[in-house]
């Protein structure tokens, strides 16, 4: 367990997508959006997700030794869960089996302009996840702990008496998505006063702070964060710049332009930024600046959307290498 580099704690849903014509409404929410007839909804599959464990997956597809602290059903879904971390090298020692419980399940929409809404069913058993479940020995030997959001207000506690007993070594990796965003700003200062790396996107961000993505980082950085990341989706013009994430820490920005100005058409944006936290936390793991993995970040939020399904177009290391290379002519 001492050579485990990073470790993720956040939901384990399965994730079943249907493609609909157009979304009523964007963003994550808790429980099945009722706008849809099921004669609207064109079934995709059903597919592992939640997001820490997306990116926890991307890490380990691409060699970094990982583990992952969650919780499941006795069920079908459950079990497969597992054995899709197990099969690509993580750790799973740690998630816990809750009885007579389901597995988390996420609905996510798609449609044809890439909009997207994702509803989580409370009641799971990622709801049962509680403090004398984690092993803080475990966690103290890693060197990033990646977190991201749950639905219940009970592992939100959770995660705050974790943070005040964890070990200052550990940096905290912290992706809020939009049900942690919407806790607001005061709620969350706690858990961004121990953060080191956050993820957010640009209408998180204006939603957590009321600013805009470069004054919105300056406030997480008042707040205690050492890095802030903020992914622009398509892009977005910064400075007579085009650029897919803004990076800011307390001696300065990083735009960062894309290195590929190819338009593909996407399968879906699930777990995009999973995936762009996938790369970033690469390469902070193995040196690189932060331009560097905010590149990567991009390459492997471009693989993963091309795809359907947060964790299927995750490219392995010789992938992400030779797109690397292709790009920006050098070696990772």
């Amino acid at each position: 367990m001492s050579n485990i580099q990073l470790v993720g704690l956040g939901a384990m849903n399965m994730d079943y997508i249907y493609k609909v014509e157009r979304i009523l409404g964007d963003g994550e929410t808790i429980e099945r959006s009722p706008e849809y007839e099921d004669s609207e909804l064109e079934f995709l599959g059903k597919f592992p997700g939640g997001s820490a464990a997306n990116t926890i997956y991307g890490l380990a597809r691409l060699g970094i030794k990982t583990g992952f602290i969650g919780a499941i059903g006795d069920d079908a879904d459950g079990k497969v869960l597992v054995k899709d971390f197990q099969t690509i090298g993580v750790a799973a020692g740690q998630i816990k089996v809750k009885a007579n419980a389901k597995t988390g399940l996420a609905t996510c929409l798609i449609d044809k302009l890439n909009s997207r809404k994702i509803s989580v069913s409370p009641g799971s058993a990622n709801s049962l996840l509680a403090m004398k479940d984690i092993d803080l020995d475990y966690l103290n030997r890693t060197e990033v702990l990646h977190v991201s959001s749950f639905v219940d207000d009970k592992q939100f506690k959770v995660l705050l008496e974790l943070i005040g007993r964890l070990e200052s070594s550990v940096k905290i990796s912290f992706s809020p998505g939009s049900l942690y965003v919407s806790k607001g700003l005061p709620t969350l200062t706690p858990l961004l006063a121990r953060t080191h790396l956050l993820f957010i996107n640009q209408s998180e961000m204006r939603q957590l702070t009321g600013g805009d993505f470069d004054s919105g980082a300056r406030r997480c950085l008042d707040l205690g964060c050492h890095i802030v990341v903020v992914t622009l989706g398509g892009g977005e013009s910064y400075k007579n710049r085009m650029a897919t994430s803004y990076i800011r820490t307390a001696d300065g920005e990083y735009v960062v332009e894309p290195g590929d100005k190819s338009i593909i058409s996407a399968a879906d944006t699930i777990g995009a930024g999973d995936a762009f936290a996938t790369g970033f936390l690469y390469g902070y793991l193995n040196g690189k600046g932060l331009e560097e993995c905010g590149h990567l970040g991009d390459i492997v939020a471009r693989f993963s959307i091309s795809r359907v399904g947060a964790r299927t177009g995750l490219p392995t290391l010789n992938q992400l290498s030779q797109r690397y290379r292709e790009l920006y002519h050098r070696e990772l």
